[in-house]
């Protein structure tokens, strides 16, 4: 039986790409923009262009957000891309009174803007995984290059959950791990064979 990968809608982020990207790995990507497009899903991947605000926002209109949250909670896998990532905190400086869907503590913050920085962070940059081990990391070239565009990035609470770390003006989680759920700052749809190894590697874990 093939593998069931939902894609959540929110009205914006990267969805074409990372459609063609499951695509191109065997697999159709169904579609999330409601509560019942969950059903029978063994996956869920939530790509993320877009304010923080807004994003939340709409997953409150579709009366999405108690239902990723369960989601995770239930450590279904869930691979979160750039706004995919920052959602699962409490806040952002991006959009304050917005609350996320606070699966994780902390708050998502900007790059300092006082050490000369090019605001947003875009391009290619190093990723430090803090356990190659982990099975995301598996194939990866070393060192490994993924694709940014942000000018935000989440500072969690529990130091435990950083997969990985990344330098610009300041060292930053870029990504985060914990159970079956994976999120990352980068875009793998946008980094070539490197980030398709990271998309293989997810879709392929065993639960």
């Amino acid at each position: 039986m093939s593998t069931r990968i939902g894609v959540i809608d929110y009205g914006g982020g990267n969805l074409r790409n990372v459609l063609n990207v499951l695509k191109h790995l065997g697999h159709e990507g169904l579609l999330v923009s409601s509560p019942g497009d969950l059903d029978g899903l063994d996956r869920l991947v939530f790509p993320g262009v877009g304010s923080f605000g807004d994003c939340v926002a709409e997953l409150d209109r579709r009366d999405l957000r108690a239902p990723l949250v369960d989601w995770v909670a239930a450590d279904q896998p869930y691979f979160g891309i750039c706004l995919g990532y920052q959602v699962l905190f409490e806040r952002s400086s991006e959009s304050p009174g917005a609350k996320g869907l606070g699966v994780f503590g902390g708050e998502v913050v900007k790059f300092p803007e006082d050490r000369g920085l090019k605001i947003p962070h875009m391009g290619w940059n190093q990723v430090e995984p803090a356990d190659r081990d982990f099975h995301v990391w598996e194939g990866s070239p070393d060192p490994l290059y993924l694709y940014f565009v942000h000018s935000y990035f989440p500072v969690p609470e529990d130091a435990s959950l950083v997969a990985s770390t990344t330098e610009y003006g300041v060292r930053f989680a870029s990504s985060i791990q914990k159970g079956n759920t994976f999120a990352g700052q980068f875009h793998p749809e946008r980094s070539q064979e490197a980030g398709l190894q990271l998309m293989r590697n997810f879709l392929a874990a065993k639960e």
